[in-house]
């Protein structure tokens, strides 16, 4: 046993560093590399269908506050227990957490009124955004190995992961060594981005069918995942609120991949750019003539279903800079 411990992932001996007076989180600094990555993924996915890359920019400017008032709204209905009790607890997304169903919800309604907006096809902006938004969110999970938070139950696997005392949930404080949950998400978050590529490229996959997999499939590793997990949440008939949630868009996703793929329109078919604009022009050029995007909602039969999801940069998420959690 001994022997086995060196195999243990260590415990971080710290969650930041200071540039002058200003203390870096590392979780925070881990979301920043998150949203860049995903902007930067994006941008050459949607050029490569035709789009223009300044609307991937528009879509991120709009989505990242967003997806911060969303993901504050879930934490604070799904558990009020833990808000701050301030009078500002509630807006307080620095002590307590950011819930990531409901930031990837706001900020998938305020990306996909952008794109709409733009007159491209919401459809084809969800596949190119889809990849990108797992890369993200695989890099936002490093931020909770810094913060030692978000990991699953006892175990003594090799690769267990050592949480220092104060740390540890309640009724596991005898315990030394946890599932490093994080770890598994950043390695299904990573492996699923690429399958989704490679469908994009191997196989004529309508449009948005590759954004209705990256649903179903993150939500079905969430049921996983959430079957791990030992941090605090709310529970129902004894199962974590969060499970019924990744259970509901599990099959949601899927739903929506197999009516996409049956009545959905090929992505040749969908315009990336508004009719006539150029890659000068900016995302909102002409969108006084509302008409275009109007007739792209009624054109597009692949567009999002009603509720369900649009495109956004889900790693918007969280805040640069600040040590809250995202669940």
């Amino acid at each position: 046993m001994a022997l086995a411990s060196h195999f243990y992932i260590p415990s971080p001996p710290v969650n930041g560093f200071h540039i002058g007076p200003a203390y870096i989180h590392f979780y925070g600094l881990m979301y920043v590399i998150g949203i860049t990555l995903a902007i930067l993924i994006t941008q050459r996915r949607w050029k490569a269908v035709g789009g223009d890359a300044g609307l991937v920019g528009d879509v991120a400017i709009w989505a990242v506050p967003a997806g911060i008032i969303g993901g504050r709204i879930y934490f604070d209905l799904t558990t009020p227990k833990y808000i701050p009790h301030h009078w500002y607890g509630v807006f307080a997304v620095w002590d307590g957490g950011l819930g990531i169903w409901g930031g990837i919800a706001l900020a998938a309604v305020v990306g996909g009124w952008r794109v709409r907006r733009s007159g491209a096809s919401t459809a084809l902006f969800m596949d190119a955004v889809a990849p990108a938004l797992l890369v993200a969110q695989a890099i936002g999970r490093v931020g909770n190995y810094f913060n030692q938070e978000l990991f699953g139950g006892p175990t003594t696997l090799p690769w267990a992961l050592q949480i220092t005392p104060q740390f540890r949930p309640a009724g596991y404080t005898q315990y030394t060594t946890f599932h490093p949950t994080f770890l598994y998400e950043f390695i299904f978050d990573l492996a699923w981005a690429a399958v989704l590529v490679w469908l994009g490229h191997h196989r004529n996959t309508k449009p948005p069918g590759l954004f209705a997999l990256y649903v179903a499939g993150y939500s079905a590793f969430r049921i996983f995942e959430e079957s791990l997990r030992v941090d605090p949440s709310e529970h129902f008939l004894g199962l974590r609120l969060n499970m019924y949630v990744a259970s509901v868009l599990t099959v949601a996703g899927i739903a929506w991949f197999v009516r996409s793929q049956r009545r959905g329109r090929p992505a040749a078919e969908l315009r990336a750019r508004r009719p006539g604009s150029t890659d000068g022009g900016s995302a909102d050029e002409g969108s006084a003539a509302g008409g275009s995007a109007a007739g792209e909602s009624a054109a597009g039969g692949s567009a999002a279903p009603p509720g369900g999801p649009a495109a956004s940069d889900p790693a918007a998420s969280s805040p640069a800079g600040s040590s809250e959690t995202a669940r």
